[in-house]
């Protein structure tokens, strides 16, 4: 936890912006009439000591990796605390071929809130963990499976908090959030060969050729992934600013409008094969990844802990969820 974290937010609050009329070549009278018939957007408060449970209870089952009983557990946690939120939530379960030919018994776990809105937007993150502590300084660990609280674990909890503000307070679009199994069972480094990108991203893939609704359409999509770091660097992915360019603009201008520009940073970062390029790619809806991403870092641009035995529940910063709750909800609330 950061040392800067505000007691304060801990409750939740509640955030009014007025949205006056903005058309031009009226009568200066009928723009007051208008601007005195304002709509009032309530934003939820996002209340990151939750999403600092959810994360914790996410890790309480161990690794979550297919075909184990911690994956089992936790899928169907996750699944009954959404619909505790009154979603209407559908679990996706699917075979799918690992890299080494093992078959993965997966789930893609959607819950919708108000699915009868044909005007939707996608928020997603990936809740499976890594079987392999690849990058563990300790070469001994190299095949041991990971918690992932930071790679995986902090964009659920972001996301059930949502889910929990959601179940009170409606945006104007309907939402759908898709939390992707089998993200991270891509092969181990020392495996790897150049063309084994569609190994990873498999909960992504399945669900973009097999959408959980016929036809299923959405405005756009945005993927939290890593995003429970302290001090994080938001840069602007490279896929991201690729397919969809102006929703990268879209949530970054109310980054920095709310006060978070010192962490939703106007540089480019690199280009991250992440379950948004599958959405992109083979479902053609604009998706982004709000992902912590560091130049400097000796894990290619990826935080310290990353696919170690580390990336345990230290890894997170209350703060950091802070950030990138109240930036995805002011986002959906002004759609």
């Amino acid at each position: 936890m950061s040392g800067g974290f505000n007691k304060t937010l801990q409750f939740i609050v509640l955030i009014v912006i007025s949205v006056a009329c903005q058309e031009t070549g009226k009568p200066s009278s009928q723009k007051e009439t208008e601007a005195a018939k304002q709509k009032e957007i309530v934003i939820p408060g996002f209340n990151a000591d939750s999403a600092y449970l959810f994360v914790e209870k996410q890790l309480s089952f161990g690794p979550r990796v297919p075909n184990t009983k911690a994956h089992s557990a936790c899928a169907a946690y996750l699944e009954k605390t959404l619909n505790r939120f009154h979603a209407e939530v559908i679990v996706q379960d699917f075979k799918t071929r690992a890299y080494n030919g093992k078959v993965l018994n997966a789930k893609n776990i959607i819950a919708s809130f108000e699915p009868e809105k044909k005007s939707r937007v996608i928020l997603c993150a990936h809740w499976d963990s890594r079987p392999y502590a690849d990058q563990d300084p300790d070469a001994d660990n190299h095949r041991k499976p990971i918690l992932g609280a930071n790679d995986g674990a902090s964009g659920v909890g972001v996301l059930l908090e949502i889910a929990r503000q959601l179940k009170n307070y409606k945006p104007r679009v309907g939402i759908d959030i898709i939390l992707f199994d089998a993200e991270d069972y891509g092969p181990p480094t020392d495996t790897q060969q150049q063309d084994e990108t569609d190994y990873w991203g498999l909960g992504s893939q399945y669900w973009a050729r097999n959408t959980h609704r016929i036809n299923y359409r959405a405005n756009y999509a945005i993927l939290l992934d890593m995003v429970g770091v302290p001090n994080p660097s938001f840069l602007m992915e490279g896929f991201s600013m690729h397919f969809a360019p102006d929703k990268v603009k879209k949530v970054w201008d109310v980054a920095e409008e709310i006060g978070y520009g010192d962490y939703f940073l106007r540089e480019i970062g690199g280009y991250i094969t992440d379950d948004h390029y599958y959405i992109n790619q083979y479902r053609k809806i604009p998706a982004i990844n709000i992902i912590h991403l560091d130049p400097e870092s000796v894990n290619g641009s990826f935080f310290q802990h990353w696919h170690t035995l580390g990336d345990d529940l230290g890894s997170i910063d209350r703060e950091s969820l802070l950030i990138v709750g109240n930036t995805v909800l002011a986002v959906i609330f002004r759609e």
